[in-house]
């Protein structure tokens, strides 16, 4: 069900897919284009509306696709413009949407932008990047500390200057004060859309401007250098609004189109709305809000409840509770549960958001995090911060296909990362085939939000919370649903919310409807759904 087909992101379910570790096609432990084309009936039998594929754009690697060397090119690694014609060809014959990963807050060091712009201070691309003159000590413009360690400025001895860099240093930030980079940025958004995607989701999003006044951030405890500072003037300056509508303004050419932004600040739910409220900024976006280690009632509804009144009525929210930057739920989640019961229980809770969810490759399975040894880590940031940082390799490995395959029917050859064994038991060849499986769980999930308008695209209104439960309503017309967790390693009762004529169509956990009270075991979770139509 969808609401119309220029609103069909609203509500809707998308599948991320980090390319790298989805399937390999030709034998070389690297997943590919091919590889997720050959993978995407199964993606279609999951429910979901369309797909977010992570950068497969051509890049050095140093941060897996996210520092990009060329934007309107395909990293031979990952196959040819060919293929992805062939996977957007398949994906639509599938009913399934296609958004893709644009990375436009920053290029690579090897981008042929970057290259001319450091040369001197007079070439045609001197300004594209953001470059500052040294303090009088010979020291950083700012004081402003990079998310991947260190300062956020780096020396390039041809102009005398600093670059700036929010991440790695060989990831140079670009100057979106520049009029002809803004050009730039919104060609390359045009290329992609006529090429046949649906959509965008834009990495960093709020860090497209910086401070021209180069002002040092104040400080805040942290346990690091970056989180011993409010990032208030490297990133989320008011001029990215503008921006922003610009975009809005290229996707309104091509009806049906979508874009969603990444979110990473000190005031995350704040600047989601932000960037969201009314019709002309993004569609929606997500932030890192539910990509923390928090599992409890008063942290969810605090993330729902802004979106209820004021601008958050007119904004649209997104959620995500695994992605390829954060623990996997089932690991990060310490509830007093089996890692089975976590994972369903955290399906169940995603499907009942008020937003546009994302579930990420390997969730349906109730995939676990991985712990890697030291050798065995590709990320920069685990490597640079062992072992209080282990990095983000453990929520990357490969999705396991097949349980008496060596390489887990990922590749024919040693994938890119460990084969983990323990998430042998999770392939996707057992489990579907075993009715109580997360991922039996996760299809039926799945069609319950698909299936009722309340779910995709309902209010949300809170029946009970307390320390150790939440119970919310969503409703939209004549349809409803009730959604109940308890998030507890002890039972609870509550009563006189259900109707004793309505039993749960999902539940995790022990769920008792006795009467109009229902009890919910530790760890337990259900939903109601009310669908007349």
């Amino acid at each position: 069900m969808q609401s119309s087909d220029s609103h069909w992101w609203r509500g809707a379910t998308l599948y991320q897919i980090y390319p790298r570790s989805f399937a390999d096609s030709n034998g070389d432990g690297i997943g590919d284009l091919r590889g997720v084309t050959s993978r995407l009936d199964y993606v279609a039998e999951l429910g979901v509306d369309g797909i977010w594929l992570s950068p497969f754009f051509a890049s050095p690697q140093r941060d897996f696709g996210y520092d990009v060397s060329d934007h309107c090119s395909i990293d031979p690694m990952f196959g040819t413009m060919s293929d992805f014609d062939a996977l957007i060809a398949r994906s639509h014959e599938l009913g399934l949407k296609v958004i893709i990963d644009q990375v436009w807050s920053h290029t690579a060091l090897e981008h042929a932008w970057f290259q001319e712009s450091r040369q001197s201070r007079t070439n045609p691309k001197a300004d594209w990047f953001v470059w500052a003159d040294p303090l009088p000590d010979g020291s950083c413009p700012t004081n402003w500390q990079s998310w991947m360690g260190g300062g956020t400025w780096t020396w390039e001895p041809r102009r005398g200057q600093y670059y700036l860099h929010n991440f790695l240093p060989q990831m140079p930030d670009l100057n979106f004060h520049c009029p002809e980079v803004q050009e730039a940025i919104l060609a390359i958004g045009r290329f992609w859309l006529d090429r046949g995607v649906d959509g965008f989701r834009l990495d960093t999003v709020n860090y497209y401007f910086h401070d021209q006044a180069l002002r040092n951030n104040p400080p805040k405890p942290g346990d690091s250098p970056a989180t011993m500072q409010r990032h208030i003037y490297n990133v989320c300056q008011p001029e990215n609004l503008t921006f922003l509508r610009r975009i809005r303004e290229l996707l309104d050419l091509y009806p049906g189109s979508f874009v969603v932004g990444e979110i990473g600040s000190d005031d995350n739910l704040t600047r989601m709305i932000e960037y969201t409220a009314g019709t002309d900024h993004l569609h929606t976006a997500y932030s890192f809000q539910l990509l923390s280690d928090r599992a409890d009632p008063q942290h969810f509804h605090e993330a729902m409840q802004p979106w209820t009144t004021g601008k958050g009525a007119s904004a649209w929210p997104s959620w995500a509770l695994s992605n390829h930057d954060c623990a996997r739920v089932a690991s990060r989640w310490k509830l007093d549960a089996p890692t089975s019961q976590i994972a369903k229980f955290a399906l169940a809770l995603l499907v009942a958001l008020r937003g546009t969810i994302f579930l990420y490759q390997g969730e349906e399975l109730g995939l676990t995090q991985a712990d890697l040894a030291y050798e065995d880590l590709r990320d920069p940031l685990g490597v640079a911060n062992w072992p209080a940082n282990k990095g983000r390799d453990g929520c990357r490995t490969i999705q396991p296909w097949s349980h008496d395959h060596t390489f887990q029917g990922f590749s024919t050859v040693k994938p890119w990362l460990p084969i983990i064994e323990a998430h042998r038991d999770h392939s996707v060849d057992l489990q579907a085939q075993d009715p109580a499986s997360v991922l039996a769980f996760a299809r039926h999930a799945i069609s319950l939000r698909q299936s009722n308008p309340a779910m995709r695209l309902g209010d949300y209104s809170v029946l009970y919370e307390d320390e150790s439960c939440l119970i919310f309503s969503r409703k939209f017309g004549a349809a409803s649903c009730l959604a109940g967790f308890n998030f507890s390693p002890k039972a609870k009762t509550i009563p006189g919310l259900v109707d004793s004529r309505l039993k749960p169509d999902l539940a995790v956990g022990k769920v008792q409807v006795d009467g109009d009270d229902i009890t919910l075991g530790p760890v337990s979770a259900f939903l109601i759904s009310k669908n007349p139509l």
